[in-house]
């Protein structure tokens, strides 16, 4: 006979909503006999209804929601074993199909990948589906949003530490006036505001963002804080790990989104190899905990252990 606790347990390891609790569900399950399953159906009625012919039945709506549990582990195995190419065309293509649109995720896969990483994705897009990248964003975005998405995924970023001093004054000039003195639309008009922004290299736009704050006594993206898709693009271009920290963050957070809790798993498995450390201790300072703890906290079984492992791997790098 089962006893309440692990009834208990047995209805936790159904609950999500990151992973299932695959350990202690196999050991409570193969000693359950009928009777105790009958007894563990009737007790867990937010999982399971009394149907007018007289059995426990499973809800429906939970039913999908525990099947997409144990697809978690899946994913993730999936997304990490992927060629890097392959995978950043799969999410190219899921950010601007999913409903509403997902800007944030195009722009960054445009701005967090080296300008040779993500060409690789572009090819990779075009073999996948036999059209560009630029043609693929152009027919579904409209107004600013499109001036400024095309010219991210069509760009090929300097990726030297080559600077101009006197040139990084002048763009920061640029867009100070346009961000201070402007209002949200003549600021998405402004040609120059979107010349800098899609064509700077990342260290050179570093570098803006810190003669900004000097200049201004404001940080570039907070400035830009009513209009989210120029905010986004700055974060991925000069500060990734604020970036990913905040993605994080919201994933795990009180009922997240569908798109919100597959972003837990987009993050740690694409930036294991790249700046998990940074995004880890960018984590720890501004949320004040430590990111392996607020996962273990949050997440089930196999899907709980990989993502463990993955962020210490990258922790280690």
């Amino acid at each position: 006979m089962t006893s309440p606790e692990e009834c208990e347990a047995l209805r936790k390891a159904f609950s999500g909503p990151y992973g299932v609790e695959e350990k202690s569900m196999l050991e409570i399950l193969v000693k359950c006999n009928p009777a105790d399953l009958t007894t563990f159906r009737k007790k867990i009625s937010d999982i399971f209804s009394d149907d007018e012919c007289c059995f426990e039945k499973w809800d429906s709506s939970h039913m999908e929601f525990f099947e997409n549990e144990f697809m978690h582990f899946q994913r993730a195995v999936i997304q990490r074993t992927m060629h890097p190419w392959e995978r950043d065309a799969l999410l190219v293509r899921k950010s601007l199909e999913e409903k509403p649109p997902l800007y944030n995720l195009l722009i960054e896969l445009a701005c967090t990948r080296t300008s040779d990483e993500f060409l690789g994705a572009r090819k990779a897009f075009q073999c996948l589906y036999s059209e560009s990248v630029e043609e693929f964003v152009a027919v579904r975005v409209e107004g600013f949003q499109r001036r400024l998405l095309v010219a991210l995924v069509s760009t090929y970023r300097y990726e030297g530490m080559r600077i101009d001093e006197a040139t990084i004054k002048l763009d920061c000039q640029i867009l100070g006036r346009a961000i201070k003195t402007g209002k949200k639309k003549e600021i998405e008009k402004d040609d120059e505001v979107l010349r800098i922004l899609t064509t700077r290299s990342k260290h050179y736009l570093k570098n803006i963002h810190k003669c900004y704050k000097e200049s201004y006594d404001s940080n570039l993206e907070e400035d830009l804080d009513d209009i989210q898709i120029l905010r986004d693009t700055v974060n991925c271009l000069c500060a990734p790990p604020i970036y990913f920290s905040k993605i994080l963050d919201t994933a795990m957070s009180v009922y997240p989104t569908k798109q919100e809790i597959e972003a837990l798993t987009r993050v740690i498995v694409t930036r294991t190899d790249v700046d998990m450390k940074d995004i880890a201790e960018e984590f720890n300072r501004k949320y004040g905990a430590p990111l392996i703890e607020r996962i273990k906290a949050e997440a089930l079984g196999n899907y709980r252990d990989f993502l463990v492992a993955l962020v210490k791997r990258g922790m280690a790098n």
